[in-house]
């Protein structure tokens, strides 16, 4: 199965069986709950007969004219309330356990399959993601998840008890007329038929309306994100318009399967209705002509009742299943996709997976980096590499500058096998990557990004997340080596203080800072800094400059730049443009050849003397 499939591909798929093979796997790990669902149907069941036998034998034994005429019979009586009492209190146990049960297996089910979602988007590779609205999955984990397993736990309930009530109610109308039991079972294959017609066009719009709610979580979810620059492009009446647009075509899909459905349910009633007016006619007449007993025709109509009302419930459960088949399909979509980077049993075997490492068996990463012939695309017939190669030896710090989408990140992003490459391979230490573990070598990596990202938590966890068995002094070590001490102690709950979601409770700088210091704890063995220091005002800048050549000593280093005054002291400065190192020297050398390099500095220098002068000027006005 491929990374991922866009949403619009589920709107002209067939129902598969291995959706709900999938899906009542999970279920199948809490079978105690569905079997106490099925044990209370079958109790509920048998009293609901129970019922209807005490009622046709109270209307014949002791409520017609002729018992009532017959000595000692409303004795009976007594017995009858004794009984029936007896009776409804097992119902009201076998109900209190089915509904007990349903509300626990819905509860079990969901934080069930949204870890295994969780825990599949932990292991799914980039490409996913590139290809993934955050809005489409959120709704997945959210309302899809949800509205599968209340569907399943409490439809369990209506199919446990009904099944049961059927074949009971079947069994004893066979038992006591085989005539009139005969008319009564031809409504099932009639609403059998009926309910495969209306499957499809029914399915076909739930799963219209599933997608439309995705698009309408992502709108949400971009709307939220994206609110500074709403504001700023004046983008309020476009966005509501487009969400507005949005939500009038989930309302139409979600109509035309509710009039499909509400068409459907009152044709299986009809179906019902008639079997059960022929049942009375044909009874009534037998009745009058002393062929059954009137307490035997009323055994008809209540166990009609008894076996008509699942019937009932069995078309809403239909139509209801046909709206979980398309928030089935969403959630095992994200179970069933496979990371396009696989570690090989045999690696795995001996270095562990993506969650359990086996460390001991883990060499240290030697810091030899080597692209041989590697060509690399995103999209088929696009290729950002072609036959690049390029050897880096342990310890050196290069440096990679040029123009935007020059393929300055892929590089990086394949040396940390974020992506895999599609012909050549890359090799660290002498040994192709693909020889270890993805865990191997991303417990060796210190990656920090242009825009850097916190979880939520104290900025102590977040700094420790580099390092989890790090201790305070560590943390805090850390936090000076990259001049990020100063401030944190100057927040009212100093390292204790809450990041916020995403870190939006610290400036951009502050961001930038903690994640520098979360990656230098971990000691690793490559560093990447993908534009590490734009988010950085200057003064914040030469601070930790100073620190981060200081730990980039001896180290394999890839740095990303914007600003070139900060690789200036790069080994080694590689120039990028379509994926190719048009040129590589140090700052002095490149400055002399006066090329692409030179053509580079000396425009963003004219740049930055401008912007000093123009801030001058601004400050002398005032």
């Amino acid at each position: 199965m491929s990374d991922i499939l866009e949403e619009k591909d589920f709107q002209n798929q067939k129902i598969n069986p291995q959706t709900w093979k999938i899906i009542f796997q999970f279920a199948f790990r809490r079978r105690k709950g569905f079997i106490i669902i099925l044990f209370g149907g079958l109790i509920a069941g048998l009293m609901d007969l129970c019922s209807s036998l005490i009622s046709m034998w109270a209307i014949d034994g002791f409520m017609t004219s002729q018992a009532l005429n017959t000595p000692g019979t409303l004795n009976q009586f007594w017995i009858f309330i004794t009984v029936i009492l007896g009776v409804q209190l097992i119902m009201v146990l076998s109900i209190f356990a089915l509904i007990r049960s349903a509300g626990h297996l819905e509860a079990h089910l969901s934080s069930d399959m949204r870890h295994e979602c969780f825990r599949k988007l932990q292991e799914l590779s980039f490409s996913y993601f590139d290809n993934s609205s955050v809005g489409y999955l959120l709704s997945r984990l959210t309302n899809d998840v949800s509205r599968i397993m209340e569907m399943i736990s409490w439809t369990s309930i209506d199919l446990g008890w009904g099944l049961f009530a059927i074949l009971l109610s079947m069994v004893a109308m066979f038992v006591v007329n085989w005539q009139l039991a005969l008319i009564t079972v031809c409504a099932v294959p009639v609403i059998a038929v009926v309910s495969i017609i209306f499957q499809k066009h029914i399915l076909k719009y739930q799963r219209a309306s599933r997608k439309f709610n995705s698009m309408i979580t992502s709108s949400f979810n971009e709307g939220i994100t994206g609110a500074q620059t709403t504001k700023t492009l004046v983008r309020e009446e476009l966005n509501n318009s487009d969400f507005f647009s949005l939500t009038g075509k989930m309302k139409h899909a979600s109509m035309r399967a509710a009039i499909i459905s509400a068409v459907y349910l009152p044709i299986a009633s009809v179906v019902i209705s008639l079997v059960t007016g022929i049942v009375l006619i044909k009874g009534g007449y037998d009745v009058l002509n002393a062929f059954i007993t009137v307490g035997e025709l009323n055994f008809f109509i209540n166990i009609g009742g008894m076996m008509f009302e699942p019937i009932r419930g069995f078309a809403n459960i239909f139509a209801e299943l046909q709206s979980c088949q398309a928030a089935a399909e969403r959630v095992t979509d994200v179970i069933t996709s496979v990371p396009a980077i696989l570690d090989k049993s045999e690696v795995t075997e001996v270095y562990g997976d993506n969650f359990k490492g086996k460390r001991e068996n883990w060499e240290p990463v030697n810091g030899d980096v080597e692209f041989e012939n590697v060509t690399f695309w995103y999209k088929e017939g696009e290729p950002i590499l072609k036959n690049f190669s390029l050897k880096v030896s342990a310890g050196e710090n290069i440096a990679l500058v040029g123009e935007t989408g020059g393929g300055k990140s892929t590089i990086v992003n394949l040396v940390c096998r974020f992506y895999e490459p599609k012909e050549g391979r890359i090799l660290i230490g002498g040994k192709d990557i693909r020889e270890r573990s993805q865990l191997w070598l991303q417990s060796s990596l210190g990656y920090v990004l242009q825009t850097p990202h916190l979880f939520s938590g104290s900025i102590r966890e977040n700094i420790r997340y580099g390092k989890l068995d790090a201790t305070d002094e560590e943390v805090e070590a850390a936090a000076k080596l990259v001049g990020a001490h100063d401030f944190i102690t100057k927040l009212e709950n100093g390292y204790d203080t809450d990041a916020g979601e995403g870190g939006n409770l610290m400036s951009t700088g502050q961001k930038q800072l903690i994640s520098f210091a979360r990656a230098i704890i971990a000691n690793p063995a490559i560093f990447v800094l993908d534009e590490a220091t734009s988010s950085i005002d200057t003064e914040a800048e030469m601070k930790i400059q100073t620190a981060v050549e200081t730990l980039l000593h001896n180290r394999t280093s890839f740095i990303i730049a914007h600003r070139l005054s900060t690789v200036r002291n790069a080994d080694r400065i590689l120039v990028i443009d379509a994926g190719e190192v048009v040129e590589e020297g140090t700052h002095k050398e490149l400055m002399s050849k006066k090329g692409r390099y030179f053509d580079l500095y000396m425009g963003q220098f004219r740049s930055e003397q401008l912007e000093k002068s123009m801030n001058i000027l601004s400050g002398a006005e005032a």
